[in-house]
């Protein structure tokens, strides 16, 4: 937790408009329930503790994820902090909590069946728009630490042309060297979207 608010602050100097932190997956219900536990009230006291500082900077916080299945502190501590940061023009920080990218698509699907819509009327945009994610861009850069080489069901639509920065470093030793380290590497990058 506290490399998320250094994490953070340290983006919000450079001005970047829009940050995820994957918090807890939807795979992440399977481990030990006492790690859980743990997780999802340490979750809570942060969302709690952070969301007021967060607020005179000027961020906006919002939640990507099934709010329903967090147990009912960590929801109304959402709720408290995407309302009360809702006007907020600064950084929109997006906290993926219970998310899960492979879970966003069918919930997008079926909010595009109950609404009714013709099916010659979905499109990427209109789809998007039933995303968690609604209303933000596509990720540019996707930070990978500890090691792993994979994304983990995470932001699959939205990362389609991302780049992707796969460091050792493990995420509480990712500190600004680590977050320089990994600007400079995307900064290096030419992105083409699938042209020339």
């Amino acid at each position: 937790m506290k490399r998320a608010r250094s994490t953070i602050r340290y983006l919000n100097q450079y001005q970047i408009k829009y940050v995820t932190l994957y918090g807890f997956s939807t795979e992440n219900w399977n481990r030990p329930e006492d790690e859980v536990m743990g997780l999802l009230r340490l979750l809570e006291e942060t969302v709690n503790k952070e969301t007021l500082e967060l607020h005179k900077q000027g961020v906006k916080i919002r939640h990507l994820g099934r709010l329903e299945g967090l147990p009912r502190g960590l929801q109304l501590a959402i709720n408290r902090a995407t309302e009360l940061t809702k006007n907020n023009t600064g950084m929109t920080l997006s906290l993926a909590l219970n998310y899960g990218g492979r879970g966003e698509i069918i919930d997008a699907i079926r909010h595009i069946i109950a609404d009714g819509v013709s099916p010659q009327n979905i499109d990427e945009n209109l789809f998007s728009n039933y995303l968690y994610t609604a209303g933000l861009p596509n990720v540019d850069l996707v930070i990978r630490t500890g090691g792993e080489l994979r994304i983990s069901n995470f932001l699959i639509w939205q990362a389609t042309y991302s780049e992707f920065y796969f460091t050792d470093v493990l995420w509480p030793d990712f500190d600004e060297k680590e977050i320089e380290k990994a600007l400079l590497a995307y900064s290096q990058r030419q992105r083409r979207f699938g042209g020339l």
